[in-house]
């Protein structure tokens, strides 16, 4: 037996190597475990089996598999541990090696393989979790219904989900918020508007569900409205509701309601996280104030690759190329890996500053420096550089060397080149033509027709268009008033009525 001292120094070490141990030092401590005979303590030994179930997962199992100091308790340590550390196969491994060795899974086991269930998103291990419910007579405890519905929902299963909930007699927020997240991830927003509408309570997480399922749509207006109610019904937003609701201003170009959203963070005290502090960027940039977007950019405590991009992407929107260069060469200097969006608004910064070896450089150490390999959209800045050049002959052979169906955004560049240039024939036109039922080019071969006066070409793509059912998306003008955004479509008159 060892002494309570050795105990304590066991547990210290243990504490200290769960967190940043090696495999080397982690087998160690077993060895002393063992030596001592505090490997007998189900604390020890959880911990134990807990870390090696995330660094060397077969030595765990062995390691289960052979202890006679097992019990329920080293099982579900060990199966907690993989499925918050996202290795939810492991913890249904864990989970019938601990079945097969004889110990029954208890409502602890049930919550972390219902986690894991949710995370794989598939439909294959909720099922079988719902029957290993049934066969151990766990169906009818809320708390296990809730984890059902929230796996059949989370793999899509909503009617599964939905068979459950209506079985369950005491459904909590929890259980209704689970429910609308899977209608929402199916896309099927009336459903889940109405059974958010008929809850009984709700919280922060489902409010930020229905704020976030509309701006992830394109619904901005409605994600702003649903945002109101929230604060109206004297509910505090979370962060995750109020970065939905600055998303849906970037696109709305909504500042005064994006500016009372960040006086709402600063009076609330909200500390400025990485995700929190690119909304900002984001909206302040989109709204037109790139200035502002930068102050708050040198506020944000530690800058990832997402926020640097935010800033890069509105330095170059705004015609400030030279500084969204300055950024990116900052972010390179403090480490920070730049990913394929970061690339893209890069090159698109030296597209419209002109810098034509710079963003060949660039490109070039995308895939070399980075290993990213280059897109449709890299390639389509590519064209879109050498053409506002001049450089129409190199833009045509990227063209013709890299071009894959259905990239537009090659194309729509290279034609920008020869109307800019003056390079437009009707070879050319008829090259894009072949191109536009694979492309999706039909309005844009329609165009070049036009202007080259061959209105009987205009009239047959149009009608091809028609067949296929290709419609171009209506302009639109969103104008903010008094904080409310109104949105005009073409032709829409509903402002003059409003007036009269």
């Amino acid at each position: 037996m060892p002494k309570s001292h050795d105990l304590k120094s066991l547990h210290r070490a243990l504490s200290l190597f769960y967190n940043q141990g090696s495999i080397p030092q982690l087998k160690q401590i077993h060895s002393n475990l063992t030596v001592s005979g505090a490997i007998r303590y189900s604390f020890f030994f959880g911990k134990l089996s807990a870390r090696f179930a995330i660094l060397n997962f077969s030595h765990a199992l062995a390691l289960l598999r052979v202890s006679p100091h097992l019990s329920a308790s080293a099982w579900n340590t060990a199966i907690r541990a993989s499925s918050q550390n996202h290795r939810p196969g492991n913890a249904f491994l864990l989970c019938k090696q601990m079945i097969n060795a004889g110990f029954s899974p208890d409502n602890y086991t049930l919550s972390f393989i219902f986690r894991a269930c949710a995370e794989v998103s598939d439909i294959v291990p909720a099922s079988m979790c719902h029957t290993l419910v049934i066969k151990l007579g766990w169906e009818r405890h809320d708390y296990v219904q809730n984890g059902l519905v929230h796996c059949y929902a989370s793999s899509e299963s909503i009617e599964f989900a939905r068979k459950v909930f209506d079985e369950s007699s005491d459904r909590d927020v929890i259980t209704w918020t689970a429910l609308i997240n899977g209608y929402l991830k199916r896309g099927e927003f009336d459903h889940a508007q109405e059974l958010f509408d008929e809850m009984p309570h709700r919280n922060a997480a489902s409010w930020s569900s229905m704020i976030n399922g509309y701006a992830q749509i394109g619904r901005f207006v409605e994600s702003l409205q649903t945002f109101n109610a929230m604060l109206i019904s004297e509910t505090q937003p979370n962060y995750s509701a109020i970065v939905g609701a600055l998303s849906a201003c970037s696109y709305l170009g909504a500042l005064a309601q994006g500016t009372w959203i960040h006086a709402y963070i600063n009076r609330r005290n909200m500390e400025l996280d990485g995700v929190l502090g690119t909304a900002l960027v984001d909206m302040y940039a989109k709204c037109g104030c790139i200035g502002i977007a930068r102050d708050v950019f040198d506020k944000i405590p530690y800058q990832d690759v997402f926020a640097y991009t935010s800033l890069i992407s509105g330095l170059a929107d705004h015609g400030e190329s030279s500084d969204a260069l300055k950024v990116f060469r900052r972010m390179e200097k403090e480490g920070v890996r730049p990913n394929e969006v970061t690339f893209v608004c890069v090159l698109c910064a030296c597209s419209r500053a002109g810098l034509v070896e710079e963003g060949l450089r660039i490109f070039k150490r995308m895939k070399d420096v980075y290993g990213i390999e280059a897109r449709q959209k890299h390639y389509g800045c590519l064209v879109d550089l050498l053409g506002r050049a001049g450089m129409v002959d190199e833009a045509e052979k990227l063209v013709a060397d890299v071009w894959s169906e259905g990239d537009v955004c090659m194309v729509g560049a290279l034609v920008n080149a020869w109307r800019v240039h003056g390079s437009l024939s009707l070879e050319k036109a008829l090259v894009v033509d072949g191109l536009s039922e694979q492309s999706g080019t039909g309005v844009l071969v329609s165009n070049i027709y036009a202007s080259l006066n061959k209105w009987e070409d205009v009239e047959r793509v149009r009608k091809e268009m028609a067949e296929r059912r290709v419609k171009k998306i209506g302009g639109c003008s969103l104008v903010e008033l008094d904080g409310v955004v109104l949105e005009f479509g073409s032709g829409d008159t509903s402002a003059i009525s409003s007036n009269s």
